[in-house]
């Protein structure tokens, strides 16, 4: 039986209704923690930046690389746990910005409260179990980013289309997909905008894309059953990148796949909220949830959810169904939120693309999400807010 119905099909719409009506209204999740959360108030670190120094103009000689792909062994898994220099982390929490004329500037930073800096580092995770999908040979690898039945829903309908979560999914000009985390901010890929050594040719005008029902622009709803929603285009002010992602070709990893673009114009969208990435345990029903715009499905959001299957310090490891184009979306999850005494969806993480794991000779293929720990938090939040006072779990 597959997971992703036929859409000519009445039954199938009703289907669908169900799923997206599930997602909509309030979760069926009983009001207080779960029994295994313990209340520990988590110690945020803050970034204290230097004065930019300003870098030679971009050449954006890159490529954007949809169908992004990196392999890993025990060595690379274990990297975040191991890395706990202080100089190694602050180098790698430094960040670009470009700016829309071209221009770059070069920020580094200083980890407060050095004392608690021990702290900051997400707990170490053990290495992932063999239930993950073996790969026997090398030669019949393929690059897959469905895993079974496609598990995919294509968002339909101008209701669904302007509500939230989905109406926080936007589209990135280079080809992939973002998430509204504020009036004026979304989070993408890095790899979208940047392939560790230059800027893509399509960032030096770079645009985010709102998705607008037709019948907006003056059609009524009834006249327009088959047409797809329209894009409406907004220039983006500046880009930030984190200093570990610029780090040259042969060294790219994706612990660090994420990028802050500023519009130069407030949307009036509702945005999805950050989180620090709990443990999977921590997640309700250990799910994460992401939209994006698949290039299998051109001009459609599509919708997925799954279990994670396993983490490490910096990432995410799970089976959604993904294609290129879905890179740079918001990856979600219901997190207990302490002040409102609810779950709530906040974003946890960004998806990168397709990653071979190799742990003890065992190949295992996985789709992979960046996980935001303690210091990539306040590294982002300081991006957003442009101080450390607003920058809080909550």
């Amino acid at each position: 039986m597959t997971m992703y119905p036929n859409p000519n099909s009445g039954l199938a719409h009703l289907s669908i209704l169900v799923v997206l009506l599930s997602l909509l209204l309030p979760p069926s999740l009983p009001s207080r923690a779960p029994p295994h959360q313990h209340p520990v108030h988590l110690h945020l670190p803050s970034l204290v930046p230097h004065a930019p120094l300003p870098l030679s103009r971009s050449r954006f000689s890159s490529q954007t690389q949809l169908d992004f792909t990196t392999h890993c062994n025990a060595s690379c898994y274990h990297k975040g746990e191991q890395e706990s220099r202080r100089e190694h982390l602050t180098e790698q929490l430094a960040f670009e910005t470009l700016y829309a004329d071209g221009s770059r500037t070069l920020t580094t930073v200083d980890v407060a409260d050095e004392d608690d800096y021990e702290g900051t580092i997400s707990p170490a995770i053990q290495p992932p179990p063999t239930r993950g999908r073996r790969v026997t040979s090398r030669h019949r690898r393929q690059k897959r980013q469905i895993y079974g039945a496609d598990g995919r829903f294509n968002i339909r309908g101008d209701h669904f289309l302007l509500d939230y979560p989905f109406s926080t999914a936007v589209r990135i000009s280079t080809g992939c997909t973002g998430v509204l985390v504020s009036r004026r901010h979304v989070l993408t890929a890095a790899h979208c905008v940047h392939d560790g050594k230059d800027y893509v040719k399509g960032a030096r005008k770079l645009r985010v894309g709102f998705l607008t029902p037709p019948y907006i622009n003056g059609t009524k709803p009834s006249q327009t059953p088959t047409k797809k929603p329209l894009v409406r285009w907004v220039r983006v002010k500046r880009t930030r990148v984190p200093k570990g992602w610029i780090q040259g070709p042969q060294e790219v990893s994706m612990d660090f796949d994420y990028a802050l673009l500023e519009l130069r114009w407030p949307h009036r969208r509702p945005f999805m909220r950050l989180s620090v990435a709990p443990s999977s345990d921590d997640l309700a029903g250990k799910r994460i949830h992401f939209s994006g715009f698949d290039s299998d499905r051109p001009g459609e959001l599509v919708y997925r959810f799954c279990p994670v299957e396993d983490e490490s310090n910096d990432l995410i490891y799970q089976h959604c169904d993904a294609r290129p184009g879905a890179s740079g979306s918001g990856v979600y999850g219901r997190v207990w939120d302490t002040a409102l005494e609810r779950w709530e969806r906040k974003v946890i993480g960004i998806f990168s693309g397709h990653q071979w794991l190799e742990i003890d000779g065992e190949n295992r293929d996985y789709n992979v999400a960046v996980r935001f720990t303690p210091l990539k938090f306040a590294q982002i939040c300081y991006w957003v807010h442009g101080n450390r006072v607003d920058c809080s779990q909550d």
